[in-house]
């Protein structure tokens, strides 16, 4: 069984949570980049300011949306030059900066991983615990099962949100793919009974989904296919590919390589769903997306993506007709067509 609906949004639960990280990169910026203070003597590409400050692309690219979702930075063309805000209180010299007050918090474990992720491109642990990396924690039983059950209680909210926004009408067996307990497959049956669902998931977590499953009820019409999405062929037959809360943990040659796996196993006509925290066309926002984007770039080689980029890779793999739906929780989903 599902639980109801909540009587309250809970929307700014989420965003507690997820945009935890976010004033830890701004202090990084501030005190060990002085990022405003070198944008202050030139507007700068994010190319050349990976060059001047010696960073990497993926999470300079995360830091910059953030600012200008912030209004600390504005786009001019390529390059991002400095609001009034940023201007008056986050430059070094002037006369009322704000980086005294923040380097206090420099020594924070957080603000010092971005300093390295920066550097290097490569994320930390989860939650900077001792696990490993999250990609090497997750086939680790204990890890796997907790995080798992992270995701489920986010899952019994948001997934009601897609199953509401997306006509599954003309389409009839959906693939979950990396869809962890089957939170989502089950609630989108629930609300569409045609529909049937398979799980796609790799070990251990394939044998956490198959239970908790049985255990609310849905065995009948949810299955699970164990397989690792990244080395293995998707499996055929189905016209509904769902990609939930997956492709922000990896970077774009990842992203493109699992749409290309979508787009090669389903038929003309099918349809590919990625649920996510999308920022818009333009990635000048919104503000929790792309404060939730520095705690994914933080602890997974991924990141929250733009509709328009989205978008792009989509139509770069063989889909058409995108189209890009608010649900609930800052969290939207784009739907796109098998050619």
């Amino acid at each position: 069984m599902l639980p109801p609906l909540p009587r309250t949004d809970p929307t700014a639960l989420y965003r507690y949570r997820d945009g935890l990280y976010a004033a830890d990169l701004l202090t990084a910026a501030i005190v060990e980049l002085d990022l405003f203070t070198r944008l202050a003597e030139q507007p700068l590409s994010l190319t050349e300011l990976c060059d001047a400050l010696g960073i990497d692309p993926r999470p300079t690219d995360v830091m910059l949306t953030l600012f200008v979702a912030m209004e600390l930075l504005r786009r001019d063309g390529e390059a991002y030059r400095l609001t009034p805000m940023a201007s008056e209180h986050l430059v070094a010299s002037a006369p009322l900066s704000l980086k005294p007050y923040y380097a206090s918090f420099r020594m924070r474990p957080i603000v010092q991983d971005f300093v390295g992720i920066l550097k290097t491109g490569r994320p930390r642990n989860w939650a900077s615990a001792s696990q490993g990396e999250w990609v090497e924690a997750m086939k680790k039983p204990e890890f796997a099962r907790d995080f798992t059950a992270a995701m489920d209680c986010r899952g019994l909210y948001l997934a009601r949100g897609v199953a509401r926004a997306v006509a599954f009408k003309p389409h009839a067996r959906l693939l979950d793919v990396a869809g962890g307990s089957g939170v989502y497959a089950c609630c989108l049956v629930e609300e569409h009974p045609h529909l049937r669902a398979t799980v796609l998931e790799r070990p251990p977590v394939d044998d956490v989904a198959r239970k908790a499953i049985a255990d609310r009820g849905f065995s009948d019409r949810v299955s699970v296919h164990a397989a690792d999405m990244l080395s293995d062929p998707f499996p055929e037959g189905f016209d509904v590919h769902l990609f939930s809360n997956v492709l922000h943990d990896w970077d774009v040659p990842r992203v493109t390589q699992l749409l290309a796996s979508s787009a090669a196993a389903m038929p003309s006509g099918g349809i590919v769903v990625i649920h996510d925290a999308h920022l818009n066309d333009t990635k000048s926002g919104p503000l929790p997306v792309a404060a939730y984007s520095c705690l994914l770039m933080h602890s997974t080689e991924g990141r929250c993506y733009g509709s328009g980029e989205m978008r792009a890779v989509l139509e770069q793999t063989g889909f058409t007709d995108v189209e890009c739906l608010q649900t609930l929780g800052d969290r939207s989903v784009i739907v796109a067509s098998k050619s």
